[in-house]
Parts: structure tokens; sequence; C-alpha cells
């Protein structure tokens, strides 16, 4: 397989072919090939629908290099193991894996839980990318290689950045007053954490910044709800880049409350950055 090309995993299905028509102009605007991926349990039905996707990609972007691949057995499997190389794994929100795939629920999620690269989860009911704002989730962390891969797509896309930095306070148990202050003990020690907690997302970006001029920013710090609030924004957004930590429990990784929130109910595509 050719490093950092785009891979996009197909089943024939209409939101699949919605997905994949996003995939072919990633790789378009990255300049790099395509590589198109079928995962099916009998390989001799694989060749009709990767054919049509091949001529699909071909009569769109007559000079962008495809390659197709048919895999037997599961396609959370096959994608993440095509996603070691890519510079993008693109999957739409629903259809891939079948049956199968509904009995043990989407494989956009499952995906997202160990997928070894940037994915792009794709909405079919979702309109083309107009370069109107990309929506960053910066978690508390304020993760720097999300942040950065946010502000490169903005660049890329010549659309406006929006932050979300999500932030969450501990709970701090009310006290009486101090004598002669206006503060409590508490409420200084919740002053002092808003501090630090946004000035590290603000170095970030600032940060990040100087490295992309050209990228107009709006920042934005949400205590409460992360999730809904993300989610909200994604109605005015093209796309919305979140990092995932890969959770390990008993049943395997876990996604955390706002990527599964967000891969679930988004207005927007969703794209997925692993941090480890």
């Amino acid at each position: 397989m050719r490093a950092h090309q785009v891979v996009a995993g197909v089943d024939g299905s209409l939101v699949s072919v919605r997905a994949l028509d996003r995939a072919a102009d990633e790789a378009a605007r990255r300049e790099t090939a395509l590589h198109i991926v079928y995962a099916v349990p009998d390989l001799d039905e694989a060749g009709p629908i990767l054919a049509a996707a091949a001529a699909r990609v071909r009569a769109r972007h007559p000079a962008l290099p495809v390659t197709t691949r048919a895999v037997r057995g599961s396609a959370v499997r096959a994608l993440a193991r095509e996603s070691e190389d890519a510079a993008l794994t693109v999957v739409g929100s629903r259809g891939l894996g079948g049956l199968t795939g509904r009995l043990l629920g989407s494989v956009s999620l499952r995906l997202a839980a160990h997928v070894h690269g940037p994915l792009l989860v794709v909405r079919g009911d979702h309109p083309r990318w107009d370069g109107r704002e990309v929506l960053l989730g910066l978690d508390d962390d304020a993760d720097t290689d999300v942040a950065a891969y946010a502000f490169r797509e903005a660049e890329r896309r010549g659309a406006r950045l929006r932050v979300l930095h999500c932030s969450r306070h501990r709970h701090v148990t009310p006290e009486m007053p101090l004598p002669g202050s206006a503060t409590t003990l508490g409420q200084a020690r919740l002053i002092q954490q808003d501090r630090a907690e946004e000035a590290v997302p603000r170095y970030t970006v600032a940060r990040l910044k100087e490295q992309h001029p050209a990228v107009g920013i709006d920042t934005r710090t949400v205590r409460t709800g992360p999730a809904h609030a993300l989610l909200e924004a994604t109605r005015a957004a093209d796309v919305v880049v979140i990092g995932v930590h890969h959770r390990t429990h008993r049943g395997g990784p876990h996604l955390g409350p706002v990527a599964h929130t967000l891969l679930h109910r988004s207005h927007c595509p969703v794209l997925v950055v692993p941090t480890g």
C-alpha cells in the first residue's frame, strides 16, 4: 500500500457512495492517491462494487490515482489495518458491514476506537463543504496534535477555525468566607483554576496561529455539558475535529462521551484524530 494515501471504505450503499465522493475530494485536495476498500464475506461479490466505485471516482477526478482492494471479513478490522499508513480514512456513518454491522453497532463508532490515523466519518445527509467553518473540540489537556491538525484543515479549506475549549471543573465544597474577604477559599480556588485552565488553550492556539497566520480564529470556553455544546456548534460547521484517547475496558478500546455523542448525532462530518 502506498503511504499517505486516502483510504475509503465502501459497501455499495448510498451512504458509502457519498463518503466515497468525499474521500476522492480529499485525495485530490491532498494531491495523493485514493485506495478503495470493500470488506465482504465472499470476495466474488466485491468485484462489481469496487469497479463501480473506481469508475465513479475516475469520472469525477480523471487524474486521480485509484486502487481497489477486496478483503474477506470484518470492515472494522480491515479499515483499521489500512489506516496504519493512510493520511486519512473515510467512511459513511452507516451501512458498512451489513447485518453484522447492525447487530454489533455502528462501524464508524467501532472503527473510531481502533483506527491508527485520522478518520473522517461522513453523514449521508450533510451538504458538501463550502469553506465556512472548521470546529475544534479542545479537551482540558489542550492536545497540541489535535489542535495542529484542525489548523491545517482550516488552512487547507480556506475556512475559519472555531475553537471550543471543553473545561470540566472538579467539585469544590462550599466554605465559610474568610474574615475580611469577599470570597471563600473554594471560590478563590475556582478562580485560580479558571486562569490555569484557560491559559493552556490560549497558549496552544496563539502558538499555532503564528504558524498559520491566514487562519481566522474564534475561541470559547465551555464549562458544562461539553458534548451538548459541541453538538449544537456542529449545526454551523463544515467539519468538527476531535481527539480520541483509546481507553481500554474489558470489552476492548472504548470512546469517551464526547466522541460517542458526535459520532451518533453530529450535524456535520466528524474528523477523529487518535491521540494514543
